[in-house]
């Protein structure tokens, strides 16, 4: 781990929130949208099942990364559009979304799961392995975890009013 990633996980309580439940046994969205649950009004029941779908890179397909959607669920329970008339809010959430993608992207390289993982199939089996001490020494999903929550309280404190 780089000074730059260690910098910002510690300085970012929804980071280390974030990866407290990844350690808990949450999936990886699940652990980024929970740590910001305080923020919208949402039942927890609710908010694990809604971001249930997302971890392993969407049900184990090795898409795009879990903490990522999990940060972008997160973004859109904040500050995203309902109106689908409404074109200027929608391109300036399109936005939001790709600049959190490419800070990201930035620190990890990718935002699809199996390129963070090392992995060159696209599709896993989708029982989930279990979370055994080796599981967490080998995957570096608690960091991204860590790393997305820390990247979105970081824009929500840059925008806030």
């Amino acid at each position: 781990m780089t000074a730059d990633i260690e910098g910002l996980l510690a300085g970012s309580e929804r980071a280390k929130k974030g990866m407290e439940l990844f350690e808990e046994g949450y999936n990886c969205s699940q652990s980024v949208f929970l740590a910001f649950a305080d923020l919208y009004n949402m039942e927890e029941s609710v908010a694990l099942k809604l971001s249930s779908s997302f971890g392993g890179g969407m049900g184990r397909l090795r898409e795009v990364c879990g903490a990522v959607s999990g940060m972008f669920m997160v973004a859109g329970v904040l500050y995203g559009y309902e109106d689908p008339k409404d074109h200027k809010l929608k391109s300036e959430h399109y936005a939001r979304i790709q600049e959190l993608a490419a800070k990201f992207t930035e620190i990890n390289g990718s935002i699809v799961c199996r390129e963070l993982l090392g992995l060159t199939e696209k599709k896993s089996e989708p029982v989930p392995e279990l979370r055994t001490a080796e599981y967490y020494k080998k995957r570096p999903c608690g960091q991204l975890v860590g790393i997305a929550a820390a990247l979105m309280e970081g824009y929500i404190k840059e925008h806030e009013d």
